[in-house]
């Protein structure tokens, strides 16, 4: 069965399509990866297991590169880069893969991110060390379990764009991410984003296509 893959997407909305991996079986995924290894076609293959990514076949490709830390691979990449920097912001180092996932997300999509981690509200003066570093950013990505306290902290001390990506790091009603989820849509902190639980390749896509439109007004495009 051939994978329909949605070959003009980036021609549409700037960023190709991407290969969800979890609910897919090794053989499915290897056909995929031949398919798009064949044609030539830039792919992230997201939520992939290592098992699975051991098992994967892309038809003789040497253009796979696989990061357990994010359970990414990328195929025929990354893009050319493209102007702006993102800052991706972690509480804590239970949601490393989460930020991890984001940071691989904007690599493929040929954006500069930085990775910063251990920064949770539970020691304030590790994220005071790092504000200089995260204000020198055009947008932040604020991936948080818990409450998710951090997402309204750097909303108030920052003035950048902000995204934020509750996880479902935490204990009691913060398992699976719903408090999380609740306190960020909550927060105080104006102009605040914010993606579905884990979704660090749902808030990296939103910086991608933030940066676009903002180098489409300094183009002189609007």
């Amino acid at each position: 069965m051939s994978h329909q893959y949605d070959h003009d997407r980036p021609e549409r909305i700037g960023m190709p399509e991407a290969v969800l991996c979890s609910s897919k079986t090794s053989a499915q995924i290897s056909a995929i990866a031949a398919e798009l290894a064949n044609v030539g076609s830039p792919a992230l293959f997201t939520r992939l297991s290592d098992a699975a990514a051991a098992e994967v076949e892309t038809g003789g490709s040497n253009s796979w590169d696989h990061d357990s830390a994010s359970r990414t691979a990328i195929l025929n990449g990354p893009l050319p880069p493209r102007p702006g920097r993102v800052a991706v912001v972690a509480a804590g180092t239970s949601d490393l893969s989460v930020a991890a996932e984001a940071a691989r997300t904007l690599h493929f999509s040929g954006v500069a991110g930085d990775l910063i981690i251990d920064v949770g509200v539970a020691g304030l003066w590790r994220l005071e060390q790092r504000l200089d570093e995260i204000r020198s950013a055009d947008i932040v990505i604020a991936v948080a379990g818990m409450d998710a306290a951090l997402v309204s902290v750097l909303g108030g001390l920052v003035g950048l764009p902000l995204i934020a990506v509750p996880t479902s790091v935490g204990y009691g009603v913060a398992a699976g991410g719903t408090t999380a989820l609740n306190s960020a849509l909550a927060s105080c902190a104006q102009g605040v984003t914010v993606v579905n639980i884990d979704n660090g390749f749902g808030a990296a896509c939103a910086a991608v296509r933030m940066l676009s439109m903002a180098q489409r007004f300094v183009g002189g495009q609007q």
